[in-house]
């Protein structure tokens, strides 16, 4: 059994989709816990739906989340950790310590790095007039969304869509991707 560990600060839906995959078994995975930098998060929620431990990050500062991290992850069996709509940037500690993949919603290296996530990234896409976006997964190291790249799939942008029209094809086509990519890991 491939031993998952999944990072989610908002509503969860990527890990519902992994949950899912997992459920109609399409992935030979478990997700041992999901994390949350946020007690209100909805992916607690979704986690505990599918009777999955969970734990809220209690330290606020860098330094300290990643000790406490490593600290407390230590009694797990991990073979991949996967950030699914985290917003926080992952710790060296954990970095040196464990694979780690990102879903990112853009075609990386475009519309990527330190404050470019979620509407973000979709309002920057649509701004510029791009006619192409996607989803990437790549493997997390110490920069934000520089680590190398595991899938890319693109979608396109036609000159009606708004923001919130490329965020739904974004979804779409990153939830695919995404499982694909741990399908592809877990057979390693």
């Amino acid at each position: 059994m491939y031993h998952l560990i999944v990072f989610a600060s908002g509503g969860g839906t990527t890990l519902q989709a992994i949950i899912n995959a997992i459920q109609k078994k399409e992935l030979d995975c478990e997700i041992s816990l999901v994390i949350s930098n946020s007690p209100d998060a909805y992916a607690l929620e979704r986690a505990k739906n599918a009777g999955i431990e969970t734990y809220v990050i209690q330290n606020k500062k860098a330094d300290a989340v990643d000790l406490e991290l490593e600290t407390f992850l230590n009694k797990y069996q991990i073979d991949l950790i996967v950030l699914a709509g985290y917003l926080k940037k992952i710790g060296p500690k954990l970095v040196d310590k464990y694979t780690i993949i990102n879903t990112h919603p853009s075609l990386i290296p475009k519309f990527c790095g330190k404050g470019m996530y979620g509407m973000k990234v979709h309002e920057a896409v649509v701004n510029a007039g791009e006619k192409i976006s996607g989803a990437t997964v790549h493997y997390v190291n110490n920069n934000y969304d520089e680590g190398n790249i595991l899938a890319q799939t693109k979608i396109d942008v036609l000159p009606t869509d708004t923001a919130d029209d490329v965020a739904e094809k974004v979804k779409a086509a990153e939830k695919i991707q995404l499982i694909n990519v741990i399908r592809n890991l877990s057979k390693k």
